[in-house]
């Protein structure tokens, strides 16, 4: 299969710098080294990266690609090619970025577990006043019986004859390019440096068990939804002795029938019959705590909006509340008794409104003035 253009592989113009080159091998080796990445692919596409920037970070063996791209390893290159070069050098690299010094990593050095998430739906109004709740978390935990071993209780794991406890086999190619070193995972102990003869019987060999954890949580006041809390040292066990990895809760909140929220404010919508809009009155309103008045003013309009300060959600990081929006909503009148529809005539009357018997004349008046009669 014919290699990809090693410009492609980084990303980057054929025109950039040493420092963009860098800059993006940087990036796709974090992306895609094999102790970070467990995707299928994640070792290939790190190789042929580090492959692209061990040629395009060498002056002259760029200027060597740039003139003749990808050789034929069969066809040779006068002794020069881009020999010398190891491409399997995985710990090298992650070293590099993770604070090493070009040492490998060492398999078994302890390391830390996997966090875990656990979503979580609670009612709109525990999301504004908090609550203490508990909740119930599947996870891998030490084993008790071999703590963490994997050997069966009075024995000890023993070091990879194949490895050496490196947890890596090292193959050797000489080829036209020079001297190639592939570093693979060791299949005899699968990476771990270390082989488990007689196995512990409670978690058969992998030092870990599957367990119902209960953890107490804390939700705090003025949470919205999508929140996500951690709950360090409750997720996954760590290998080795390792640390065991966070729990992180994502919130949803559930929708209220009558508030919304936006923020730390709250808004809600109250009806008005025609009478209160227009003779003003004294309303009762919901807040999240108790019942308030609201003195709505003669002439109030509809959608009209009005404020309850310090009545919305207690912020989550400060001090004090949100607000309350209050918006009314003047309600026309159905099923009119005949009474009713002539006070409301003579209303109209007195106000100088025109009726619907009068607009019909009107609307009679600007049809002639459109036909021009």
């Amino acid at each position: 299969m014919s290699k990809r253009d090693f410009y492609e592989v980084l990303g980057v113009p054929k025109d950039a710098s040493q420092e963009d080159i860098k800059k993006a091998y940087r990036k796709l080796a974090r992306q895609y080294h094999p102790d970070v990445n467990k995707a299928d692919d994640a070792e290939t596409k790190f190789k042929e990266a580090k492959e692209a920037y061990d040629v395009l970070s060498d002056d002259q063996k760029k200027a060597q690609y740039d003139r003749f791209g990808h050789v034929d390893p069969n066809q040779g290159m006068g002794g020069g090619g881009f020999g010398g070069q190891d491409f399997g050098g995985f710990g090298d690299i992650f070293d590099m970025f993770f604070g090493g010094q070009g040492q490998r990593r060492n398999p078994n050095a302890p390391q830390r577990g996997n966090d875990l998430q656990y979503t979580m739906q609670i009612e709109f109004k525990e999301a504004v006043f908090g609550k203490k709740t508990e909740i119930q978390i599947p996870r891998t935990e030490t084993c008790d019986t071999c703590h963490g071993s994997g050997a069966k209780p009075g024995t000890q794991p023993e070091t990879c004859g194949v490895c050496h406890g490196t947890g890596q086999q090292e193959v050797v190619q000489n080829t036209a390019f020079g001297r190639i070193v592939n570093r693979r995972v060791c299949s005899n102990c699968q990476g771990q440096g270390q082989i488990v003869k007689d196995k512990c019987s409670t978690c058969h060999g992998t030092g870990k068990v599957k367990k119902q954890r209960t953890i107490s949580l804390n939700i705090p006041a003025g949470v919205d939804d999508g929140a996500q809390l951690r709950v360090s040292g409750e997720g996954e066990a760590g290998t080795r002795g390792g640390p065991a990895g966070d729990l992180y809760v994502v919130i949803r909140v559930k929708s209220h029938e009558f508030f919304e929220r936006e923020g730390d404010d709250i808004y809600c919508e109250v009806p008005l019959t025609f009478a209160q809009a227009a003779l003003g009155d004294e309303i009762e309103i919901p807040t999240l705590t108790e019942k308030v008045k609201l003195k709505i003013p003669a002439g109030t309009q509809t959608d009209t909006y009005f404020r309850l300060k310090g009545k919305g959600v207690p912020r989550l990081r400060g001090y004090g509340q949100g607000d309350q929006h209050v918006k009314v909503v003047v309600v026309t009148p159905t099923n009119l008794s005949d009474e009713q529809l002539e006070h409301l005539r003579e209303l109209a009357r007195l106000s100088g409104e025109h009726t619907h018997e009068q607009n019909q004349s009107i609307f009679e008046r600007m049809k002639k003035a459109f036909l021009g009669e």
